[in-house]
């Protein structure tokens, strides 16, 4: 596997398998992660960045989907219903799929896994904050070490394509996600597909781009169909 650089009872939650390692791996490493508070109780940067809240992190682990869909990090819709893209960014991003909100949260075919668990709060002009700096190092490693089985990695974002890519991202999220058959098609294992944030305010980008719906989108939906078929 490539090596770069839920929430408790919601859907998509992993329950332990009698006799199955793997998913009492699973279910071991999620519990360990909703328990998470370092950024909360010990957060980089000292007690002046701690979260401003309670922390929720909000993943969904899988040892059967084939597909990893890593995100930036949980809006206050999504804290508030521990239910990850539970926002019209979800709906943006299931219509590029093209699967159902059903489908969507079966952890038998995706697995949801943001670069920060929690909620990060709101800037000073009201955006969200970037991801919590102290997640991806602490817990993206054991991650992806514990999904063995996944064969697409959809990076979502700047963050997830830093991340993912490491050294291989342009410069631009724009410059990566164009660039999108060299990480698809290339040698990296599982590929990689970065697409941008399904983000109402990307609208504007996406009118601009219009190869973006014409030669990505049915690929990713080709992609999508087989691995979860």
């Amino acid at each position: 596997m490539t090596t770069a650089r839920s929430d408790a009872g919601g859907p998509g939650t992993a329950k332990p398998s009698a006799g199955n390692p793997d998913a009492d791996g699973i279910e071991a490493l999620r519990q360990s992660i909703a328990a998470c508070r370092i950024c909360r109780d010990a957060p980089e940067g000292g007690a002046a960045f701690r979260l401003p809240h309670e922390p929720r992190p909000v993943v969904v682990l899988s040892d059967r989907a084939r597909i990893l869909i890593a995100g930036q990090a949980p809006g206050l819709r999504v804290h508030e219903t521990g239910l990850p893209f539970n926002d019209a960014s979800g709906d943006r991003l299931r219509d590029w799929l093209q699967v159902s909100r059903e489908e969507f949260y079966d952890r038998e075919r995706f697995a949801i896994v943001p670069m920060g668990f929690c909620f990060p709060g709101y800037d000073a002009a009201g955006s969200d904050l970037p991801p919590r700096r102290e997640c991806a190092p602490r817990w993206r490693t054991a991650v992806m070490a514990a999904m063995p089985q996944v064969r697409l990695v959809l990076a979502v974002g700047q963050y997830a394509q830093r991340w993912h890519l490491g050294r291989l991202r342009a410069r631009s999220m724009t410059e990566t996600v164009l660039s999108w058959r060299r990480y698809l098609d290339g040698d990296l294992f599982p590929p990689i597909l970065p697409l941008p944030h399904p983000s109402w305010r990307n609208s504007a980008w996406l009118k601009r781009n219009g190869w973006f719906e014409a030669e990505l989108l049915p690929e990713l939906r080709k992609r999508v169909k087989t691995l979860t078929g």
